[in-house]
């Protein structure tokens, strides 16, 4: 058996699952918003999985940012209090055994890989697009994770080309960079863009909601959105060149995107054909939490 958690900046999932995958128990808390907090909700969950099926010595757990090749201390977090933390540490010190951590969107995209949309393909390049913006990368199913334990972080490369009119509309990204993919396509930097170009204050669903009755505004907004994504999409492709991106996360779950994403990226990306795919996720919320088991 293997325990899977996938650690969220506002809730905490874990699954209990079979070598072959079959599920056999799910639990989803609050996430406390401290460190210790944090801790106590992962020990939590591990104990009730426990309580039911005996001990597992199989543990995995995808969180927000990566573990620091130089201090074994949390970075790159958005969930900030577990960074400079020694989560590793106190978890495995807390559970008495390995525990298994890595960056979400590298289970995301191992669990994409593994047994979901990516299944076929070889290298597959799993994308976040929620409230933050992330990738993890996935060869022969195994996770990439780069000499400085950043592979895939696409979420803090600038969108490419720019102009002064992009440029004028967009927040700084929390990182303290402008231009970060994360701030154009992300949920909240979508809404971001929108709202300061046009003097607005809707969130994402609600420009989509006007995306769909027709709204001017929220249909030029959501052609620009594809196209912010097909352009720092080429970047992975031109690096990368993956068989296949996988799209996950709130914003991942427009129809739009599928319909268009393709025939944007082709113009983007150094080939004369592109035979990369843009998927959606099958396990949708699950994946994270599906990855973290798979992990080991």
């Amino acid at each position: 058996m293997k325990i899977g958690i996938d650690l969220g900046g506002t809730k905490t999932e874990g699954i209990l699952i079979r070598s072959d995958g079959e599920e056999l128990k799910r639990e989803r808390i609050k996430t406390e918003k401290n460190y210790d907090g944090t801790i106590q909700g992962i020990i939590t969950i591990v104990k009730n999985f426990e309580n039911s099926f005996g001990r597992v010595d199989s543990i995995g757990i995808g969180m927000p940012g990566a573990i620091s090749a130089e201090s074994a201390l949390i970075k790159n977090a958005n969930s900030i209090w577990l960074n400079g933390k020694p989560l590793k540490k106190n978890l495995e010190k807390e559970l008495d055994r390995k525990v298994n951590l890595e960056n979400d969107a590298n289970c995301f995209a191992l669990s994409e890989s593994v047994d979901g949309a990516g299944k076929d393909h070889n290298t597959v390049f799993g994308v976040i697009i929620g409230t933050g913006t992330g990738g993890g990368i996935v060869i022969n199913n195994k996770v990439l994770k780069g000499r400085n334990n950043i592979a895939g972080e696409w979420g803090h490369v600038t969108l490419p080309n720019r102009s002064e009119d992009e440029k004028k509309y967009v927040k700084d990204c929390y990182c303290g960079k402008n231009g970060c993919m994360e701030t154009y396509v992300s949920g909240p930097g979508f809404a971001s863009t929108f709202n300061l170009r046009f003097n607005k204050n809707l969130d994402s669903h609600q420009i989509l909601d006007g995306f769909k009755n027709n709204d001017r505004e929220c249909i030029f907004s959501l052609q620009q959105y594809v196209d912010h994504l097909a352009r720092g999409l080429s970047l992975v492709c031109n690096i990368l060149d993956p068989d296949a991106i996988v799209l996950g996360g709130g914003m991942s779950n427009i129809d739009f995107i599928y319909n268009n994403i393709e025939n944007v990226l082709k113009k983007y990306v150094f080939t004369d054909t592109l035979h990369t795919k843009v998927l959606k996720n099958i396990h949708g919320d699950s994946s994270g939490v599906r990855g973290a088991a798979w992990l080991s």
